[in-house]
């Protein structure tokens, strides 16, 4: 029996960086109510805090049924005494934080993947993951759906990424570098992915994999989302939010 049901963010529960739709905000709240739920992404707590957070359900009840995994689950929130708490947060050094910078731009440099307009700066540092995102963070919330639309075409088969990650890796050898979401490249420790993440929320709840469902738009060999299926935990593949609201409902209803 399944007690957990949890989520890839971008292009699972919502396009990327964008809210959520009102009929996915009906479903989760409706999901919440019937199950515990985890949100597990690369994007930082802040980028949850705008995306969903500020559209769903304020009852506490509910609220402290859903666990926040940002930055692929090197960080932890829960909802107590009527606000999110964070749990634990496993961040880089300074000098650890200084290497990875400086491989980023030179491996960005290199590729000749530059872009010429950016919007908004192309490296976030997340405290826990460092993020290159080529076209720059803010592309979806300066340009709207014309920003979308730019991700999703930018480097749709991660070859363009795949080539800035093989020469990042050489920098940094000691890191995990992985493509990730839309147009972005993650850094963070070795060994951490999305099954990491679903191991500390494991750890944290208590839970079997035989009681978590996972659903996620990356379910391939390559794909951030590819982990979680490979540890054995039961997973959904979906093409987009359309496809997640279609299996939430069906979960909702027969339960």
């Amino acid at each position: 029996m399944k007690k957990l049901i949890a989520f890839d963010l971008d292009g699972t529960l919502a396009p990327s960086k964008s809210h959520f739709h009102p009929r996915m905000v009906a479903l989760f709240d409706q999901l919440l109510a019937k199950y515990q739920v985890c949100v597990i992404s690369g994007a930082k707590y802040e980028l949850f805090q705008q995306q969903f957070l500020t559209q769903i359900t304020s009852e506490p009840a509910s609220l402290k049924k859903l666990h926040l995994l940002p930055t692929t689950g090197t960080r932890y929130y829960k909802f107590k005494n009527k606000d999110w708490h964070q749990v634990y947060a496993e961040d880089f050094t300074k000098e650890e934080r200084d290497k990875i910078l400086k491989a980023l731009n030179n491996a960005l440099e290199k590729s000749g993947h530059k872009v010429e307009k950016t919007y908004g700066p192309t490296i976030e540092d997340r405290g826990s993951q460092i993020t290159l995102s080529p076209l720059g963070q803010e592309v979806v919330s300066q340009l709207g759906e014309k920003g979308l639309e730019i991700k999703e075409t930018w480097d749709p088969d991660m070859k363009l990424r795949r080539e800035i990650v093989a020469i990042a890796e050489k920098d940094i050898p000691e890191f995990n570098v992985k493509v990730a979401g839309l147009t972005s490249i993650d850094v963070t420790v070795p060994g951490v992915d999305k099954a990491y993440g679903m191991r500390k929320l494991m750890q944290e709840t208590g839970l079997k994999k035989e009681e978590i469902l996972f659903m996620g738009d990356k379910i391939v060999p390559g794909g951030n989302d590819y982990a979680v299926e490979q540890m054995g935990i039961d997973c959904i593949a979906v093409r987009s939010w359309h496809d997640t609201a279609y299996a939430i409902e069906g979960i909702v209803h027969v339960s």
